[in-house]
């Protein structure tokens, strides 16, 4: 006979649970679920592996929550079944031991110890058994966690999916500086994604900028400065590069399957440069009504030499159109743009509503950061997305001449007392934008009860309008606001139809063709949110004016004529310092000219501005 295995200590036997009916009733439940596939299995289990901890026996289900993972649910339910068990088998039937005829539950199910009445000659059997299973078990379990340690790949035509895409077609291509903002990576991914990277979907606050998070969050995507600044990380990169590959062999099956259909491929067509079109024959009337056909999609800025013939004018204004930042008429859409403070934060359902009113409108927005201003529209160019392509060709951008700033009466009192009010308008003239628009929502009475009074922000609301130039718009709530930017997209769209765009520089306002009118010479709308950035790094002239505004009664138009001749605080000091006496010293300011009416600031202010800067602290 083999000898026996050799046991290593004793093994102690552990006693059997007091609960049986419980432990096999918690069981049923827990299998149920999960047959079903609810979470409930995970807090059944739980209470499972507590119930066999406890010692004692229990007498009902109220007894159990005494117990962990015990709640009220759970109580009620072995409640319920101990009420069904008590019919069947009457009121005074065993609850700490099974009926007849019932066996223990399996090992694998509930991790239990044998019932008593196995004998020990079954012992070796059951264990193998036991190892067996728990042998399938493990195997199961290792199936499971190879599944789980797959990485995490996007679904296709996602979020994350289109900005790993994109992402990855930037580093690719040659001078990239290995990093995209946000605003050109949401432009950029936009033709790969079914969602909206800016607009959320009715019902739902969540867009497909939201996955971004889970990107960074698993170390796909890094986020650096500020502003933030994207890139692939090295994992993130070999994601990339193979979501990349698959795209190309989709591309190219879809490319395969058409050859073998024979369906016809488009080729660009011919022209035989050494036929005569000028010459007599029944060409000419051809070419006639080809030039004129091509002559009517040819906007009218465009020039064309006669001698280079008419079959060269659709590239010769295409490249004109590249070369120097044109955008022609019909190449670009006006669109609405909205901060997304507006929609987010605070009172979310009256901000939601304004959402809500543009959509049932019909209008084309799309929701970003605004550095100032609360709305503007920009001419967005149409780019053919090219499945074909590695890299998508990004839409340019240009802002129209027109920003709006939105105020509710509380907000507008709020701004005044802390002295956003001043600041934003100040701003806002700063902006390069040259038609700033004030959106005051008066909501009937509602400045009845606000800590200034009612002729105080009536007459902060006309001095905007009189004073700094702005228009005024007065509505009374979200619906005649979404009304009137409604009204303005629709106006703008048929102001510009037929319009040919010219980019500019923010420096230099002047710089766009001299046929060009003011209007149709506009910023790239990246260049006109950096440069309107609020806390951006400032010169010492800027510092200045800042100073300068702190003082009370002095505006904005009063710090830049001071500016104009003193640009510094040091020359400021160089000029008191010239001075002969402190009188002259006092007076120094009183003479400058500020305003359209070029009133002067007078000895008040001048004095105010000489005490700040000449007098010497205790």
């Amino acid at each position: 006979m083999p000898p026996e295995p050799v046991r290593l200590g004793r093994k102690r036997t552990l006693p059997s649970c007091p609960n049986p009916l419980f432990l096999q009733w918690l069981t049923e439940l827990r299998d149920q679920a999960a047959e079903k596939g609810l979470k409930t299995q995970y807090v059944y289990q739980k209470a499972l592996s507590s119930l066999k901890k406890y010692p004692l026996p229990l007498k009902n289900g109220k007894e159990a929550k005494i117990l962990q993972h015990f709640g009220d649910g759970i109580c009620k339910m072995l409640d319920d079944r101990l009420e069904r068990h008590y019919q069947v088998n009457g009121p005074d039937a065993p609850i700490h031991s099974l009926p007849s005829g019932v066996q223990h539950s399996a090992p694998d199910s509930n991790n239990l110890q044998p019932s008593k009445g196995s004998s020990n000659t079954k012992e070796p059997s059951g264990s193998s058994g036991g190892d067996h299973k728990r042998t399938q078990k493990a195997e199961s379990r290792k199936e499971k966690g190879g599944r789980k340690k797959r990485g995490y790949v996007p679904q296709k035509s996602s979020g994350g999916y289109a900005v790993l895409l994109t992402l990855y077609r930037h580093s690719q291509v040659p001078g990239s500086k290995g990093f995209m903002f946000k605003n050109e990576l949401q432009v950029e991914a936009q033709p790969l994604c079914t969602k909206s990277f800016t607009v959320p979907e009715l019902g739902s606050k969540y867009t497909a900028w939201s996955s971004v998070t889970t990107l960074i969050q698993r170390d796909l995507v890094l986020k650096t400065h500020n502003p933030a600044r994207y890139s692939l990380t090295e994992l993130g990169m070999s994601l990339a590069r193979q979501l990349e590959a698959e795209e190309r062999e989709e591309t190219n099956e879809e490319e395969d399957d058409k050859s073998e259909a024979g369906e016809p491929v488009n080729y660009p067509e011919t022209v035989d440069l050494t036929q005569d079109y000028n010459g007599n024959g029944d060409d000419d009337d051809d070419d006639e009504e080809e030039g004129g056909s091509l002559a009517k999609r040819l906007p009218p800025v465009i020039c064309v030499d006669e001698e280079v013939g008419q079959w060269d004018e659709p590239q010769a204004s295409e490249q004109e159109a590249a070369a120097s930042g044109i955008l022609l008429p019909g190449s670009y859409d006006i669109i609405l743009c909205v901060d997304f403070i507006e929609t987010t934060g605070g009172n979310t359902v009256r901000k939601q509503e304004l959402v809500t009113e543009l959509q049932k409108n019909g209008v084309t927005f799309d929701i970003r950061k605004l550095n100032v201003g609360d709305f503007l529209w920009v001419a967005r160019e149409r780019v053919a997305s090219d499945p074909g392509q590695a890299l998508q060709a990004a839409a340019r951008e240009l802002v129209l001449d027109y920003i709006v700033e939105r105020k509710r009466m509380d907000d507008l009192c709020g701004s005044i007392i802390d002295g956003r009010f001043r600041e934003q308008k100040f701003r806002l003239k700063r902006c390069g934008l040259h038609k700033p628009i004030y959106l005051v929502e008066e909501h009937g009475s509602a400045a009845a009860h606000l800590s200034l009074p009612e002729s105080t922000l009536q007459q902060a609301i006309v001095n905007t309008q009189v004073v700094d130039g702005f228009f005024v718009k007065r509505v009374q709530d979200v619906k005649e606001s979404a009304a009137y930017l409604t009204m303005m997209t629709r106006y703008l769209q048929k102001l510009y139809q037929n319009r040919t765009l010219h980019c500019r520089s923010r420096e230099l306002e002047g710089d766009g063709p001299k046929g060009a009118s003011i209007s149709c010479s506009l910023m790239s709308f990246t260049e006109f949110n950096h440069g309107a950035v609020k806390n951006k790094c400032q010169t010492v002239r800027e510092v200045f004016a800042r100073q300068l505004m702190q003082i009370s009664g002095l505006s904005g138009d009063k710090a830049a004529a001071i500016l104009e001749h003193y640009n510094t605080v040091n020359s400021l000091m160089q000029a008191y310092g010239r001075c002969t006496s402190e009188a002259e010293k006092e007076k120094l300011l009183s003479s400058i000219r500020y305003g359209k009416l070029k009133r002067n600031l007078g000895p008040a202010l001048s004095h105010t501005v000489y005490q700040l800067y000449c007098t010497k602290g205790g």
